[in-house]
């Protein structure tokens, strides 16, 4: 096995974000970005499948805006070196456009016989990026992984269907896409952290790697995220201090009427 490349991306945390009461919009202000919750158990999935195989290296790689931030995040996770590209195009990325960033960041470190990509992210959760990147590099795609072992010069993939585990085989290349039982993602100790500054963290570019803005236009854009409104009917069994019992049998009696019971 020569390279593994993990693909993930940097997001928003959504602890932070808040909801506008009145206009219904996204706060994020206070919003920090962060390693994608799933992509943090690809790359810890990746770290351990290069020392189960022997691989050469296992890099990160991302793509989007202020992505430089998220070297130190990423790399105190193991992986030998991350790769990044930092463009203000990517803010309006859908799957498509990230997949074929990623597809010619991958072409440009070369080396790399096995992507893991986390099956969405946490932001989106479209499930388009890791089978787009396959289509694109000419690799198979595996997705649902959950589990990954080494069989000789080929991967043994435990995918988690609706009902039940299909367990294939595959040699690389390959794209493999995992779900978030694939592996535990320890949290970084002081020593990764401060291991991390002394890794390579490579900036790319869009014209570095063959692509140009146009290239890389989105095919749908975003108007606008609204939160869900949310409307409760509120009615009110015990006023003017009705007894318990006359308030339990109106509460049976509206139950009944809004056909609940």
């Amino acid at each position: 096995m020569k390279k593994i490349a993990v693909c993930y991306k940097w997001v928003l945390s959504d602890t932070d974000i808040r909801v506008n009461e009145k206009s219904r919009e996204l706060d994020l202000e206070k919003s920090k970005p962060q390693v994608s919750e799933y992509d943090r158990n690809t790359l810890a999935a990746g770290v351990a499948l290069k020392a189960q195989a022997g691989a050469s290296a296992v890099v990160g790689v991302t793509c989007g805006t202020v992505t430089e931030g998220s070297s130190k995040d990423a790399l105190s996770r193991g992986p030998d070196a991350v790769y990044y590209l930092d463009d203000a195009v990517m803010a309006s990325a859908d799957s498509s456009t990230t997949s074929k960033v990623l597809a010619a960041m991958i072409k440009n470190i070369g080396d790399v016989d096995v992507i893991l990509c986390s099956e969405a992210s946490s932001d989106e959760f479209a499930q388009q990026t890791g089978p787009r990147l396959a289509a694109l590099l000419g690799y198979p795609s595996v997705s649902g992984v959950a589990a990954i072992s080494v069989a000789g010069d080929s991967l043994t993939l435990d995918r988690k269907m609706a009902d039940g585990t299909e367990v294939v085989s595959v040699k690389p290349p390959v794209v493999i896409s995992t779900v978030p039982e694939v592996k535990d993602a320890p949290i970084p100790s002081v020593k990764d952290i401060l291991g991390a500054k002394k890794k390579p963290a490579n900036a790319l570019t869009l014209a570095g790697i063959g692509l140009s803005a146009d290239a890389v236009k989105p095919l749908f854009t975003i108007n606008s995220v609204l939160a869900p409104e949310s409307k409760r009917k509120v009615v009110r069994l015990n006023p003017e201090g009705t007894s318990i019992d006359d308030a339990a049998k109106a509460l049976i009696k509206q139950l009944s009427t809004d056909g609940i019971l």
